[in-house]
């Protein structure tokens, strides 16, 4: 079913979601729950309050909450008046915060004073040190040239001078401002379109500062509704997943693609296996989402066997679902690639049934509305089925453009974005990703792939996860080094790691420097994903010292 362009905004859809059921439960924290009827409805009381502090059309809005019902009632108030919304991470420290801030030009920031052990004003203070001496909104500190106002949102803002009030504030605006009631902002709303930008994505790159992909209403909604087609996901659904709101992968695949159905979303402040599994428990979860070590951390709870999920029906937490459910060789089913600038997923595949042993490891296939073509790095050339290169990607989910930065910069002449991945497309269009282009290691005159490597690690019974990195070599150029994690109780040196390994893999794919390392000493960005620069930088310094 196509979506029509009237729900194709934020404001459409809430609309619509609350007007065929409005006592359906939207999502839910701890013990507070928000009805859809009560998403629309209060998010018009708080977008009214924000036109009434001066926040309209365009204006950078920043969000600087956890995932909850706060969260979503910030995004629908300032999306539906079409505002540009920049969500942020809630694990930022002081630079990053600030930097994101500044680059985004964020006008207002709708903020927890703090949340966790992170104090949020007292690193806008150490970011911006003239706040400190600053006086009631506007703002006007050059650290922050954009910024004018700060709003705490669970407080009337007397945290400190510059700070305003939040949701209570924004509602006594509301209230305070006749001539801006619902009537005037149904005609603001009329003026919101899907080919307006609603919100711009900072990524989480490990080796440069963030950049910010801008996707517009229609992007966004379209996007995660025609994902859907892929997914068993239906109103009934009682979703869990860890996945932060600030990313696409929770926000677009997550929260979006449950409000399509209707579905009801279950959030945490933190993920701890033994008590998400108690939710999960009591709450009846039917679908599960998220990272695989999610799935697994949860598995290995000393509680796990006792458990009753038997209501948890779908999901890509394999080790969570029931075993008619659950896959006998996770590598025949399909995987999915996406990034930041591509709203999630550019390629997939239905992942609930298993692929023949020639499609073993493959990411699906281009999604409906999507192109790609695979390019040589160096010359751009455009190369055939089978041929590794760099993915390119172009269509309707693919970002409009990275926020200050020129589009003959960030698209090819063809309106290609390069994604920096590497991979190659078969003959009938499936995808075999390889990993980035950066991360390929280059020994001796050939090139290895990582993942290729940790697939085979990952199937020895003693192996947890291994990562594989290139270390500079003065005359093969790099060699292989890993580093591998063993499950508790399991026993494997080097040499027997190499002899498994040698069975699988050609000779000049095998590590020359292994190191068996505990999880903890595995650096991870904040997204849960590998830090593999930081990774090589650490096994690099082993190397020097003569270690591995």
């Amino acid at each position: 079913m196509n979506l029509s362009d009237s729900e194709c905004t934020a404001g459409g859809l809430i609309r619509s979601k609350a007007a065929s059921d409005p006592e359906r439960v939207f999502i839910v924290k701890d013990a507070v729950q928000l009805s859809y009827g009560e998403a629309d409805r209060r998010s018009r009381k708080l977008a009214r309050g924000l036109l009434a502090a001066g926040v309209g059309k365009g204006t950078r809005v920043g969000i600087l909450l956890p995932n909850g019902p706060d969260w979503v009632l910030a995004w629908l108030a300032a999306a539906r008046i079409g505002a540009l919304v920049v969500p942020l991470n809630t694990f930022y420290q002081a630079r990053e915060l600030g930097f994101v801030l500044r680059h985004a030009d964020v006008h207002t920031l709708l903020t927890a004073a703090r949340f966790l052990s992170n104090d949020y004003l007292e690193r806008l203070e150490k970011f911006a040190p003239e706040l400190a001496g600053h006086g009631p909104a506007p703002l006007h500190v050059p650290s922050l040239p954009y910024l004018r106002e700060v709003r705490v949102w669970e407080s009337d803002g007397r945290e400190r001078a510059w700070t305003s009030g939040g949701a209570s504030t924004l509602k006594a605006l509301a209230d305070a401002t006749p001539a801006i009631d619902d009537a005037f902002l149904a005609e603001v709303e009329r003026e919101v379109r899907p080919a307006d930008p609603m919100v711009v994505v900072y990524s989480s790159g490990s080796t440069a500062e963030p950049k910010g992909a801008i996707h517009t209403h229609g992007t966004v909604l379209r996007h995660a509704h025609n994902l859907n087609g892929f997914r068993d996901l239906i109103a009934s659904d009682r979703i869990y997943s860890p996945m932060p709101f600030f990313w696409v992968g929770g926000f677009s695949f997550t929260l979006v693609s449950a409000m399509h159905v209707g579905a009801r979303l279950y959030c945490q402040d933190v993920f701890e296996p033994g008590k998400t599994l108690d939710l999960i428990e009591r709450e009846r979860i039917t679908m599960v989402a998220g990272w695989p070590h999610f799935g697994k951390a949860m598995s290995e709870h000393p509680s796990f066997a006792k458990r009753d999920l038997s209501s948890i029906r779908a999901g890509n937490l394999y080790d969570l679902l029931p075993e008619g459910a659950r896959p006998s060789d996770p590598e025949l089913r399909s995987n999915s690639l996406g990034m930041t600038e591509t709203c999630g997923p550019h390629t997939f595949e239905r992942m609930d049934s298993d692929l023949p042993e020639k499609l073993r490891g493959s990411f699906g296939r281009s999604v409906p509305g999507l192109a790609h073509k695979v390019v040589e790095p160096e010359s751009g050339r455009t190369l055939g089925p089978d041929e590794f290169g760099e993915i390119c990607a172009r269509g309707y989910a693919v970002m409009q453009g990275l926020y200050k930065v020129e589009r003959e910069d960030a698209f090819d002449a063809d309106g290609y974005y390069h994604t920096g991945d590497a991979g190659s497309f078969s003959a009938d269009g499936h995808l075999f990703f390889e990993g980035r282009l950066g991360e390929m290691i280059k020994t001796g005159g050939a090139n290895v792939a990582p993942r290729e490597l940790e697939l085979v690690m990952a199937t020895l019974p003693e192996v947890l996860a291994g990562h594989a990195v290139g270390i500079p070599h003065p005359e093969r150029g790099e060699n292989v080094a890993v580093a591998v994690v063993l499950r508790e109780g399991a026993k494997l040196d080097a040499a027997a790691l190499h002899a498994r390994l040698k069975d699988q893999l050609s000779a000049y794919k095998l590590p020359r420097h292994t190191f068996f390392v505990t999880s903890a000493e595995i650096p991870m960005t904040d997204s849960g994903k590998l830090d593999r620069r930081k990774l090589q930088g650490a096994l690099a310094k082993r190397v020097a010292a003569g270690e591995g």
